[in-house]
């Protein structure tokens, strides 16, 4: 037998060994790892604090978390072209794993958010990688029904994390919450290395570190002073303004060095194009959209009408429910309607959604806000099948997954700077409220309010301070979020009308 033969047949043997559909499972189980982590967290978050206090660290667990994701994605999926896939992947889960175990051993909130960093930096390889796995393995043919399985991870996570997260904080304990990921990270490890058997083809890549450190440090400095801006730093204080000008000034340096490194973390080149720049941008609000909705709707549910952990986690499963299903019917509306018309249907339900949250009281009951979640869940579902179709039909074949992932790291983008800026705006609320009605009550006070044993004890005059304060400032996140739903449907309006499409 010639070397070239054996050469082919060592290569059959190669794809037989990877057993397609156990390898499936494997990389379903860590992208529902990674995804049960947000919605999860949300819920146990009030019992969290109640136990760590430290309230106005509030958001700082979300945005640590998120920045590490964030910045990691890109670098992630070129690392994985240099050492292949299972490698990387498999490093990004144990991360994460250490992450998640520390988290739940947490004895502060300062030490949560340390731990949170941890479980960020390793979450950030998970979903691109998972995803390039899935596209190595199966045709083009058969990519089409297996993303559809992928999908489902997120909509399955989305409707079970907040009812898990409700169950182990009621009757068990918040640390759970965390060490619920150990087995199933250990459960894709096992599967990973022993049905995927890859054959790495090594290739020279420059990989943009610096422009990465660039990345980080801008944002980082821009998400410090947009949560303690108006609370420790007045906004107008040269502390404040140093910040800004630091995070402006490594911005520039970013998209600078972005211009001339031979692979760029965020190549700005297919930002040329109108349509991806309206929907990357529109991306970028309604990820802050999110994150300001699913981080304190629990907190208001629980803390102002007083339900339960699991009362609050089925008011975020609400937008859960909404999300698959309206992305179910953008298939068919995109092809009857067009793209543009479905993102702007989106568009509209995004701020219908808002509205519902803006005039939300104590007295409205959980049920209302299910209603809100559900409306904007369906909106989100529209506008972001829509802009990936958008995005994928205006650039080739060999620019498709540049600007699919630019896509996804603009959200990601918007639910980190999201986290900061809503829990900026939170504590600064609140923060003024209570200095004006009650001076002797602090934000370190309305821990009290997430836990039914110490809010019994509050008086009657304390505990509603406590609760309108907390109205009047979760009230000021909602209408942030309603000023972006309508900045989203206005960008929506701009994306170009195409020749070939029904609108």
């Amino acid at each position: 037998m010639s070397s070239s033969t054996k050469d082919i047949s060592k290569g059959k043997l190669q794809k037989r060994q990877t057993k397609k559909t156990l390898v499936l499972v494997a990389v379903m189980l860590a992208m529902f790892m990674g995804a049960i982590e947000a919605t999860i967290v949300s819920t146990a978050m009030p019992a969290i604090v109640a136990d760590l206090g430290g309230f106005k660290l509030y958001s700082w667990v979300f945005s640590a978390y998120l920045l590490m994701n964030s910045v990691t994605v890109l670098i992630y999926g070129k690392l994985s072209d240099l050492f292949g896939r299972k490698p990387i992947l498999t490093i990004g889960i144990i991360i994460f794993l250490i992450g998640s175990i520390l988290c739940g051993f947490a004895t502060s909130m300062k030490m949560l958010i340390c731990f949170r960093l941890i479980q960020g930096f390793g979450a950030g390889a998970v979903t691109p990688i998972a995803t390039t796995i899935i596209g190595d393995i199966y045709t083009s043919e058969e990519r089409a029904k297996v993303q559809g399985y992928l999908s489902s991870v997120w909509g399955i996570s989305a409707i079970t994390g907040p009812a898990v997260g409700g169950l182990l904080v009621q009757f068990v304990s918040w640390h759970y919450v965390f060490w619920i990921n150990i087995p199933l990270g250990l459960l894709s490890l096992t599967g990973l290395w022993l049905f995927l058997h890859e054959n790495v083809q090594r290739k020279k890549h420059e990989i943009d570190y610096f422009g990465a450190i660039l990345l980080t440090v801008a944002i980082s400095s821009l998400m410090f002073i947009l949560v303690e801006g108006g609370n420790h730093f007045a906004w107008g204080s040269w502390q404040s303004l140093s910040f800004f000008a630091f995070s402006a000034l490594t911005l520039l340096g970013f998209v600078l060095q972005e211009g001339r490194a031979s692979e760029p973390v965020m190549p700005f080149s297919i930002w040329k194009e109108r349509s991806i720049l309206i929907a990357n941008t529109t991306s970028l609000a309604t990820g802050i959209m999110l994150i300001g909705i699913s981080s304190f709707l629990p907190t208001f549910v629980q803390g102002v009408m007083e339900q339960t952990p699991i009362v609050a986690g089925f008011t975020l499963t609400s937008m859960s429910i909404g999300w698959p299903i309206a992305s179910t019917l953008a298939g068919r509306m995109l092809i009857s309607m067009g793209y543009r018309k479905t993102s702007i249907i989106g568009g509209v339900l995004l701020i219908i959604g808002s509205i519902t949250f803006v005039t939300m009281s104590a007295s409205s009951g959980p049920l209302w806000a299910a209603v809100g979640s559900f409306l904007v869940g369906l909106g989100m579902g529209l506008t972001s099948t829509a802009f990936i179709v958008s995005i994928q039909s205006t650039v080739g074949w060999e620019q498709r997954g540049i600007a699919t992932a630019s896509n996804m790291f603009m959200r990601n983008l918007g639910n980190t700077m999201g986290a900061a800026l809503m829990g900026g705006i939170l504590n600064n609320r609140l923060s003024l409220y209570l200095s004006q009605k009650d001076p002797s009550l602090s934000i370190e006070d309305v821990n009290r309010l997430l836990k039914p044993a110490e809010r019994e004890k509050l008086s009657e005059s304390v505990r509603g301070v406590l609760q309108n304060g907390l109205t009047f400032s979760l009230h000021s996140v909602y209408y942030a979020v309603l000023a972006l739903a309508i900045i989203s449907l206005l960008l929506i309006y701009f994306i170009p009308k195409r020749k070939d499409s029904s609108v």
